[in-house]
């Protein structure tokens, strides 16, 4: 045989016993690695719960201040909206002539709300009550308010109707 024959077959051998070494030793060396690892990342995520569930904790009493603060208690939002407008009907000559039951959308994992009512009154108080909706109350956003000017034939006087469409996401 000559030497550069032998040569090649030691070459080929020392590649042949590198793949049958990486497929014994080096592959589940590699492998132990990278799942301790893993498991070196979940003991940090483990170890930083308690520190989550207090954040967690801060978080939700924000919320519910929130909640409080915007008039959105433990009622739906339908209920509560409907029950800030009858309460400013009350105190001036706004009168709510429809309420339609909210309109649903689902995109992604948000769900649309858009609520309509129909609002009778003069145009000062109309608009002060959205401003009050959409400032103070955080229901949700004013995407359409249409004015139009009617007569009432009982009485023979124009009155102005407001169709409102508001916006809430959740």
């Amino acid at each position: 045989m000559k030497q550069r024959t032998k040569n090649i077959i030691l070459v080929c051998c020392f590649a042949i016993l590198i793949l049958i070494a990486y497929k014994f030793a080096f592959s589940n060396t590699i492998k132990a690695k990278k799942e301790y690892d893993a498991l070196k990342k979940e003991a940090i995520v483990f170890d930083n719960m308690p520190m989550q569930l207090s954040t967690l904790k801060q978080k939700e009493k924000y919320y519910d201040s929130l909640l409080v603060k915007f008039q959105l208690k433990g009622n739906s939002i339908q209920n509560s909206l409907l029950k800030t407008i009858n309460s400013y009907a009350d105190s001036t000559t706004i009168k709510v002539s429809n309420f339609i039951e909210p309109h649903q959308i689902q995109q992604n994992d948000l769900i649309i709300n858009t609520y309509q009512f129909t609002l009778q009154g003069q145009y000062n108080e109309i608009i002060t009550l959205i401003h009050q909706l959409e400032q103070h109350t955080k229901f949700g956003e004013i995407i359409n308010l249409d004015f139009k000017k009617k007569k009432d034939f009982k009485t023979g006087k124009y009155c102005l109707f407001a169709h409102v469409l508001l916006r809430n996401f959740s």
